[in-house]
């Protein structure tokens, strides 16, 4: 089995694609990632009391894994600033003297925690110091992390997305190599389905999908969504527009930006509802939302012709 830091030293070694600065900053999200995983296994689920800056409950673990990224992140003289779901501003560390900003969502999925379902980290890294007025076109490197039964990390950077497996001694291992989608879904994960009850094009999506037979797989948290479709190398995930969020609920910078780069690097799209590239939306402020609609290309087309039918 191929170790992580091997894996990035012999890319690099073949391509010239992926500066050892890059490199270190991967692996230090890695390591900050087997302190989260221990901290789910181990640790309880309860609520902290508080609130983010997005109106949302956070529970302990919240609040604990955003402290574990943010301490490491903190370390690293590599990095210019970074921004978290979490948390209201972007906090800068080195400043012009970094080199990459990361963005990230500590806990993705954290409500599911008290069921033992998949929760996750995502992420995604930039040159320079800071996000705002850069798109997801400007990404060196995305990935995220699932927490299950098995740890696994998606990695994507130089055009290809991989796989990687925690093992039991705390190492990761590459698992899956330079991972492609198919252009057409064989299942499908239709996140905020009550928009179908005041959006008829968006019961019409269902309707097609059940009309062609395809499997419904949806989890409840963007990573398991998005894994499921990369470990079965097909699929399609949507997250809409409604009334109570207007303009998508999921966010750009931490969420679609790095799962939109994540998927075009294994042949997939990732537009909005609307079919705009989510790589070429800008960013305009650290928690702007969109909605979103990505996986295998065929079918997220026939989703946008359904979704903007006249």
């Amino acid at each position: 089995m191929q170790s992580l830091h091997n894996f990035l030293f012999e890319h690099n070694k073949k391509k010239n694609n992926l500066p050892a600065n890059l490199q270190r900053v991967i692996v230090e999200i890695m390591r900050a990632s087997k302190y989260a995983e221990h901290a789910i296994r181990t640790e309880e689920t309860g609520k902290s009391g508080e609130t983010n800056i997005q109106g949302e409950e956070q529970l302990a673990l919240d609040i604990k894994c955003d402290q574990i990224f943010c301490n490491i992140l903190s370390d690293s003289e590599l990095i210019a600033k970074f921004a978290s779901e979490e948390q209201e501003h972007a906090v800068s560390i080195n400043g012009e003297a970094g080199l990459y900003s990361v963005a990230f969502d500590p806990l993705d999925g954290s409500s599911l925690l008290d069921t033992n379902g998949c929760v996750g980290t995502i992420f995604g890294i930039w040159e320079g110091n800071g996000f705002i007025g850069k798109s997801g076109n400007d990404l060196v490197a995305a990935g995220y992390i699932q927490y299950g039964p098995r740890t696994t990390a998606i990695l994507s950077f130089a055009g290809n997305t991989h796989e990687f497996t925690l093992s039991e001694i705390g190492e990761y291992h590459l698992s899956k190599e330079n991972i492609s989608v198919h252009e057409n879904a064989t299942i499908f994960a239709m996140g905020n389905l009550r928009a179908s009850t005041e959006r008829p094009e968006y019961k019409a999506v269902l309707d097609y999908f059940l009309e062609k037979k395809k499997t419904l797989r949806y989890a409840g948290g963007m990573v398991p969504d998005i894994n499921s479709i990369l470990c079965k190398h097909s699929g399609i995930f949507t997250y809409p527009s409604h009334s109570a969020y207007p303009k998508g609920k999921l966010r750009l910078l931490y969420e679609c930006a790095p799962m939109a780069y994540i998927m075009n690097n294994a042949n997939a799209s990732a537009v909005d509802e609307f079919g705009n590239n989510i790589s070429d939306i800008k960013i305009t402020e650290l928690h702007q939302r969109t909605s979103i609609v990505l996986g295998s290309t065929n079918s997220v087309e026939k989703v946008i012709e359904i979704l903007n039918k006249k």
